[in-house]
C-alpha cells in the first residue's frame, strides 16, 4: 500500500507540516431546523473554524428499530434520550432538501462544507458536494462502503472510534486500495462528556499510527471536555481536528452538552495556533529572541584582580562571571589561557578575549 505524505483540502494542504485544519460538526445541533444551520455555519466561521460538517442519513439505513429494541436498553450518551433511537436519528438528520442552501451558506461564509456519508445514496447525492469525504468511527468495519467513497476520488478523513489495530489496518487497506490521499483520525466514541474520558481517548495511538504508516496525515475526532486532549494531539502530530459545534450547550439535544460553543472554539484555535508556533522545527540553535540573552546569561572568563602584561596567567587569576560580551572567551576554554601572556594590563572584572594575548 501507498499514500501521499500530503493532499490538499480546497486550497490547505494537509500534512505535518501545515496548520491544522479545523472540522466544526455541526451534526444534530441543527435541531432540525435549517436556519439554525446557517447561523451556525457563520457562528463556526467567526470561531475560527475551517469547514462546517453534517452528517446525511435516514434512520431507517443506519438503525435498525428492531435491533435496537432487541438490546433492551440504551447505553452510554443514548440513555437519556427522550425519544427511541430511530425517533432521534430521524428528528436530527440532515434533510436533503437543505444541501444546496447549506452549500451555498458555506460559500457565502468561507467556510468549507463538507457531510458525513453514512449510506450510499447520501454518498452519491450530497458528500461530493465538499472537498473531501468523512467516514465515521460506526463504519470502520464496513470495508464496502469505505471503498465506494475513496473511489469518488476525494481525500478520505477516517475516525477510528471503539476500534481495534487490526480493524483500523483493514479499513486503511480498503481506503488505499483506491485512493492515497487518506488522513487517519484516533477517536474515542464515548459522547457522555465525563472528565473520566481523558482516561480512554489515548492520544498516544497517533504515534502508533505514525509508526505504522510513516508520514500519513493524521487527525483526531475528539468527543472529550474542553481542548486539552486537541493541544495533546496536535503536539503528537495531528494536523485535522475536528471537534461538535453549538451555540448553546444547554439545548435539549444528543450532541449540545459535549460540542464545544463559539468562545470555547476560538479558544481552542488560539491555543493550537500558540502550540504550532512553539513547536518549531526541531533545530537547537541560539533563537532569534535569544541574542541578547545570550549575552547577559552566560559567563565570561574575567580577571580576578588586576592583572599585569607579560606574566603568565594562572588560575587564581581568573574567574567566570556574567555577562558574556562577543568575542569573550567562554569557561569552557579557561584551561587554555593557563599560562599564556597578556599584549596589555587588565583591570579586575574585565573580560578577556583571545585577541588580548600575546602570540
Amino acid at each position: 500500500m501507498t499514500w501521499n505524505l500530503s493532499f490538499t483540502i480546497g486550497e490547505h494542504e494537509i500534512s505535518i507540516r501545515s496548520p491544522t485544519w479545523f472540522i466544526a460538526d455541526i451534526a444534530a445541533n441543527h435541531d432540525g431546523d435549517l436556519e439554525r444551520a446557517k447561523a451556525l455555519i457563520w457562528a463556526a466561521k467567526a470561531a475560527g473554524a475551517d469547514c462546517a460538517k453534517f452528517q446525511h442519513f435516514k434512520a431507517g439505513k443506519i438503525v435498525s428499530a428492531k435491533g435496537f429494541e432487541a438490546l433492551g436498553a440504551q447505553s452510554a450518551h443514548q440513555s437519556g434520550w427522550k425519544k427511541s433511537v430511530v425517533e432521534v436519528y430521524d428528528q436530527y438528520h440532515t434533510r436533503d432538501a437543505w444541501t444546496d442552501t447549506l452549500v451555498e451558506t458555506c460559500e457565502a461564509a468561507g467556510i468549507a462544507f463538507m457531510t458525513t456519508p453514512y449510506d450510499l445514496e447520501a454518498l452519491e447525492a450530497h458528500a461530493l458536494r465538499g472537498p473531501a469525504i468523512k467516514i465515521g468511527s460506526g463504519d470502520i468495519t464496513w470495508p464496502q462502503f469505505i471503498t465506494a467513497c475513496a473511489a469518488k476520488g476525494r481525500p478520505m478523513l477516517m475516525a477510528t472510534g471503539a476500534a481495534t489495530m487490526a480493524e483500523v489496518e483493514r479499513a486503511v487497506e480498503a481506503s488505499l486500495s483506491v485512493n492515497p490521499n487518506l488522513c487517519l483520525m484516533q477517536c474515542n466514541t464515548n459522547y457522555s462528556g465525563s472528565l473520566e474520558n481523558f482516561r480512554s481517548v489515548n492520544l498516544r495511538v497517533l504515534q502508533s499510527f505514525a509508526a505504522h504508516w510513516p508520514g500519513m496525515p493524521l487527525g483526531l475526532s475528539d468527543h472529550t471536555p474542553g481542548h486539552s486532549a486537541v493541544l495533546g494531539a496536535v503536539a503528537l502530530g495531528a494536523r485535522v481536528v475536528e471537534k461538535h459545534f453549538t451555540d448553546d450547550n444547554g439545548r435539549e439535544g444528543p450532541d449540545h452538552a459535549f460540542a464545544l460553543n463559539p468562545r470555547t472554539w476560538a479558544d481552542m484555535v488560539g491555543a493550537v495556533r500558540e502550540l504550532e508556533a512553539a513547536l518549531g522545527d526541531g533545530v537547537k540553535r541560539v533563537e532569534v529572541n535569544e541574542q541578547q540573552t545570550v549575552v547577559v546569561q552566560r559567563r565570561a572568563v574575567r580577571a580576578r584582580r588586576d592583572l599585569a602584561a607579560g606574566a603568565p596567567l594562572t588560575a587564581a587569576d581568573l574567574e567566570a562571571l556574567r555577562p558574556c560580551p562577543a568575542g569573550s572567551v567562554e569557561p569552557h576554554d579557561l584551561e587554555r589561557l593557563i599560562g599564556r601572556v597578556l599584549r596589555a594590563p587588565k583591570a579586575a572584572g574585565e573580560a578577556l578575549a583571545w585577541t588580548d594575548l600575546a602570540s
